[in-house]
Parts: structure tokens; sequence; C-alpha cells
């Protein structure tokens, strides 16, 4: 009998036990920088001349491993052996399916500090932020066994006289899963497990700026007994592989977390028919966000400071639910402004192994100079209040950045910038507040901070984001309890961590018999 879902605890690092053992891992991790990661293609590991090479953000001297990098003869052969195992897979009974993902996530759990560990040195997470991502790659694992399970029941339909019908959830096939770099375990543990507990077979493009702990989680699909050739580990570059994934005839369907543009361009090549190709790729995309908190005139401006701050500056705003935007009403803007600045202040950035620091770098030069480069941008559209500078050590450090007085089209308004700024803009009421927070393409997450019931109704129907919070922070979307998923540019609201998500993995199969 399976217990019902109940999301990962959170480790509680207030206890010194915990600390210890945190450290600990931490210097195990340390004792395994710098080894050399091999492809994985049907259980065989490949060595390959060219390589990419994992750099920790916080320490840009210090390599945390050296993968092999795959080329386009490889995505041919990772994308045949998925073919090939599809066919044997498919047909694994879906309560079977379920036990492997039972089994990983019980393995990750007993490895929990040493995945957040890695965390911390290849990806830059503070060891809350690390620890968080490590509860949701074990609650996906946990949840979405669950939902086959509910899938592959007896599913609920008009039964008529004379006739046996029953409708089945089937696997779609090859599936490329392309996660990001942000929730380099979290989110690519969600995509993957999502596809293969379905049916599917997939091969696992990981990020490039975090292919290590893709690299350990296969680890942990092998432990669990996952079949060889169910996931397919393939580092490499867009630029080289990317496209021919999407484009190749055998693919089935695109698993896709990332950058607008970059979705963008899979979701245009991926509805190209290529020869040979028997059916219309299917696209899962969560594509960012550019999202708001609006603090109401009827708030605790307290809470709701504090609601931005955290939504803006965990994970030096790298994650696509990250506040960037806060809309403010003009009779409690300066309060709101200055408590905000006040809080942003304490905040201090450094290196993340070290856990008095609250945030820690951006991932990469690029992500550092497009910061950067935002903040100059800011600095022409706005006053800056506070931050705007980089920050100490041989790491991509920025201070976190308030920009205040800014108009709503401007662009560090508009554009996602991905990095530690918020901007503040005024407004007039709650009503023009609402029309500001939709001036956007995108539209994945917000919050309301109101103690107006009037104005969260009308902002529960107004508001055009896939998760709207209120009275809270627009961040820490929660398996099984904030489904997860955004409109507009924001991606396919593919509602990760909900009821509907392995529905996107499956097509349904209505069988009729007559009696």
């Amino acid at each position: 009998m399976v217990t019902p879902f109940r999301p990962e605890p959170f480790t509680d690092f207030t206890n010194e036990q915990q600390q210890l053992e945190y450290k600990q891992a931490l210097l195990h991790v340390q004792q395994q920088l710098g080894k050399d990661y091999e492809l994985i293609i049907d259980g065989e590991r490949i060595r390959t001349e060219n390589k990419i090479v994992s750099i920790n953000p916080a320490n840009t001297d210090q390599v945390i491993g050296v993968v092999a990098k795959a080329d386009v003869a490889l995505a041919e052969k990772a994308i045949q052996t998925a073919a090939k195992t599809f066919e044997s897979w498919k047909s694994v009974a879906p309560e079977q399916r379920a036990r492997y993902l039972f089994k990983a996530a019980a393995i990750l759990r007993r490895r929990k500090h040493e995945f957040s560990a890695w965390l911390t040195v290849e990806a830059g997470k503070s060891w809350p932020e690390a620890d968080a991502d490590t509860a949701e790659a074990i609650d996906f694992m946990e949840y979405y066994a669950r939902q086959m399970l509910r899938l592959a029941e007896r599913q609920p339909l008009t039964r008529l006289a004379g006739e046996d019908n029953e409708l089945y959830y089937i696997p779609l096939g090859v599936g490329i899963v392309i996660p990001p770099w942000n929730f380099p375990l979290a989110i690519m543990v969600g995509m993957t497990t999502a596809a293969l507990v379905a049916g599917n077979t997939v091969v696992l493009k990981p990020a490039s700026a975090t292919p290590i702990i893709a690299a350990k989680f296969m680890e942990v699909l092998e432990e669990a007994g996952v079949p060889a050739g169910v996931v397919n580990y393939l580092p490499g570059q867009g630029s080289e592989i990317g496209d021919y994934l999407v484009d190749h005839p055998l693919t089935r369907f695109i698993s896709f977390t990332g950058s607008r543009e970059v979705g963008l361009r899979i979701h245009e090549r991926a509805a190209k028919v290529q020869s040979g190709q028997k059916w219309m790729k299917r696209f899962i995309a969560e594509m960012g966000g550019k999202d708001a908190i609006v603090v109401d005139k009827e708030a605790d401006l307290e809470l709701a400071a504090q609601g931005i701050v955290t939504s803006a500056f965990g994970f030096s705003g790298q994650k696509c639910s990250a506040c960037s935007r806060a809309i403010i009403h003009q009779d409690v803007y300066d309060q709101v402004l200055d408590r905000v600045t006040a809080l942003t202040e304490q905040l201090t950035v450094g290196d993340p192994q070290d856990p008095t620091f609250y945030t820690g770098p951006v991932i990469d030069q690029q992500a550092y100079q497009k910061t950067l480069d935002y903040i100059e941008i800011g600095k022409k559209e706005g006053v800056l209040v506070t931050g705007g500078k980089r920050g100490d050590g041989p790491g991509y450090f920025i201070q976190p950045t308030v920009f205040s007085d800014v108009h709503p089209k401007a662009r560090i308004m508009q554009e996602e910038i991905f990095g530690p700024v918020v901007a503040f803009t005024k407004a007039r009421d709650f009503d023009h507040a609402l029309e500001i927070a939709n001036q956007t393409e995108y539209g994945l997450t917000g919050s309301v901070y109101s103690t107006n019931r009037v104005h969260l109704e009308k902002a529960r129907e107004s508001f055009h984001t896939g998760n709207l919070y209120f009275n809270r922070k627009c961040t820490g979307a929660i398996v099984g309890v904030h489904p997860f998923g955004g409109f507009n540019m924001s991606g396919t609201n593919s509602k990760a961590g909900g009821p509907d998500y392995l529905s996107l993995f499956t097509q349904a199969k209505l069988v009729s018999e007559r009696l």
C-alpha cells in the first residue's frame, strides 16, 4: 500500500548535527572535484576528445569536473538506442516503473546532503537553496510515481450495455529532455523521471553549466535498477547537437526548461515535419518570467517587504519565479521602498560553502556580464537605490540591486534579467497596479499583498499569471501543493508537480469491445 504523498521536509540548519553533516558532505564532494565523466548511452560509458569543463561560479579557478562532449554521431547513437529501448520499456507495467522512482527517491534521500553539496559547489547555491532543490527532486519522484499509479487505474467512463470500454494512457516514445542550470537537480529529475515513469525513453542533454549533478543522478538511476537505454546521458553544446536532437524524425517530444529565445527556437523547429516522421512532435516548455509583486495600500507592509527581498534575491535572483518588478500603491510606496532597501543592505554575498552568506554568485561569465549590463541600463531608466556593484572574491558575485521610480515600460521592467535586480514602480490605485502587472509578454508567477478581500478577488480573476500568490512570496512552489507553469511567453503552462503533468508524456487510447 502506497502512503499518501507528503513533501520532503527541509533541513533545519539551526541544528548543529545537520550543520556538521552538511560540512562533511562538502568535504566529501571536495575530494571528488576535477574528475572525468563519460557519456552514458545504453549503459555504455563513452569518452570523447572534446570536453565540457564545469567551473565553480564562486571560485572560477576551481574545476568541478570534466565531462565528455557529444557530437552529432553520438547524438544519433543515443536516439537510436532510446528508440530501440522504447520497444521493451513501453510494455513494462506502470506499477513496476513507479517502483523504480520510489527506489531512486529513497537513494537520493539517503544521499541528500551529498547532492545538496554538489549544488553548492557547481551551481553556487546556499545551503538552504541547495537543500530545497534536493528536496524538490525527491518530491518529484515520489509524486510522479503515485500519479502514474493513478493513471494506470481503471478510468471512469460512461458504461454502455453490451460493450466493454476502457481508456488507457500509453507512452509517446523517445523524448529529448533539456533541463536548466538554475535547478540542475530538481527540474532535471522532474522532467526526466516524469518521462520515464510514463513509459517513454529519454535522451538527457544536461545544462552545460551544471553537467556533473546530472551525471551523479545517473548513478542514482543505475543503482535503482533502471534498465540501460531508458535514460541516455548526452552532454553537449546546444549549437552542435541541440538542433539535431530536436529535428530528428524519431524524436516524439521535447521537454524543455530555459530561456524564451531558445524555447521559441525549439518550438519552431519541432513544428516542422521531417522526412520519415510519423507524428506531430509534442513540446513541453517552461520559459521564464518577469514576475511582479503588487503591494496594495491596505497590506502588511513588513510582510510585503520581506516577500519582495526573499523573492528577488534568493539564489541571486536566478529563478524564473523571482520577483523582478515591485508594483507599489503610491500611498505606501516610500515606506515599502525604504524597508526593502534596509533589508537588502543587510544581505551578505559570498562563497555559499560558508553558511553565513545569504546568497552566492550568478552562474557564469555570460550571466555576470548580462546582469551588469542591465544595471547600467537601469541607471538610465530609474534611480539606483542600493547595490549595483560587483561583489568581492574570485567568483561571479553581484550585490543585490534595487532601482526605484522606473517606468512600467522600461527595459528593466520588461526584459528578463535573471540576476539580483528588482525595479520599483508606483501605481495610482489597485486597478492601475494590476494593469502594470499584466503589461509584459510573460505570465509565470506573481504575488499580491493586500488585506482588502475585494481587491484579492479582483486579482484572482484579472492577474494573468500561472501561479498567483496572496500575502506570500512569489517563489518556492512545492510539488503537489503549487503545480507550476505559466502563461504567454512563460511557456506551455505545463504545471510541473501537478496532477495533469504526466498526461503531457502520454496519449489516451480507447479500446471498445462488443460483448
